[in-house]
């Protein structure tokens, strides 16, 4: 080793040989700094590869357009085909239980199965009221009414074939056919009403506004259903839904106090609809008071 002590012992050409060892010795160490700091570019290269998730491939025309429309049809066939089949082959030692508990149920199951594909709206009041707080686009709206309502006959027609003549024809097909006099129209409407505005609203504030949303909202909205048909099944027999009234009532051809299944449940949608947009609804969807 050169070190600065021993310089004026050396001769010319050792002193000449100890700045080349030197000069190499200095090189070396700068060629192996440089390759760690290669190494350590192309591991860090290497794990931002293995850790950044690959882009979303944005949604196609069929994800956008039919698959929703598939998803209500599929999802209201099925809640109408359950929701029938429960009235129709009720025990009357049951009463409104059974079928309370059959469609609160299915509802919510439904809800959680199809969310992420078409939001499981399965009903027109909700359809109406979610796109007038902003959770859908206009194009979206009329294709959902029909595939609902076509999806409420195909189920109606479903359960025609799985039950029994007898009780088919006993129950009306499932068609509501509680309402046999004019003095039961008002307090009918009312529940109806009143009802669908409740569920409407767990609805909107579960799965529409922001600040209120929730993942517990496929059990909210059976819950809500459960507990409407138990309290109001023997005033209007808590239809909540006219795709569920026009499934029966077509196969079954049942059309006394028909109308009362659109009024009162769509006017419920609104009602929901406008207290979030004006009061209940956080600053994005609340059109007053910001």
């Amino acid at each position: 080793m050169c070190r600065k002590r021993h310089i004026s012992n050396l001769t010319s050409g050792q002193y000449a040989q100890c700045n080349i060892l030197s000069s190499y010795r200095q090189t070396s160490l700068r060629l192996m700094a440089i390759e760690k700091m290669e190494m350590g570019e192309v591991g860090t290269s290497l794990m931002s590869l293995e850790t950044k998730p690959p882009p979303a491939r944005p949604p196609n025309k069929f994800e956008r357009l039919f698959q929703p429309c598939l998803a209500e049809l599929v999802g209201t066939t099925f809640f109408v085909f359950i929701g029938c089949v429960s009235v129709i082959e009720n025990v009357e030692s049951a009463g409104r239980l059974q079928p309370a508990l059959v469609h609160g149920l299915a509802v919510a199951v439904m809800v959680a199965c199809m969310a992420e594909i078409s939001g499981s709206h399965f009903n027109p009041p909700f359809t109406l009221a979610i796109y007038l707080c902003g959770g859908m686009e206009l194009n979206m709206v009329a294709p959902y009414l029909v595939s609902q309502l076509v999806g409420g006959v195909l189920g109606a027609a479903m359960a025609k074939v799985m039950t029994s003549r007898e009780n088919f024809s006993k129950a009306s097909g499932a068609a509501f056919a509680l309402l046999q006099t004019d003095s039961d129209i008002g307090a009918a409407v009312f529940g109806e009403v009143a009802m669908t505005c409740l569920v409407t609203m767990v609805v909107l504030l579960g799965a529409v506004n922001t600040t209120t949303r929730s993942p517990m909202v496929p059990f909210m909205v059976g819950c809500t259903v459960i507990i409407n048909i138990l309290a109001g099944g023997d005033i209007s027999g808590t239809c909540l839904n006219p795709a569920r009234a026009f499934g029966p009532a077509i196969v079954h051809n049942y059309w006394v106090y028909h109308w009362v299944y659109w009024v009162g449940p769509i006017t419920g949608g609104l009602i929901a609809a406008v207290l979030v947009r004006l009061l209940l609804g956080d600053r994005k969807i609340r059109l007053i008071l910001k």
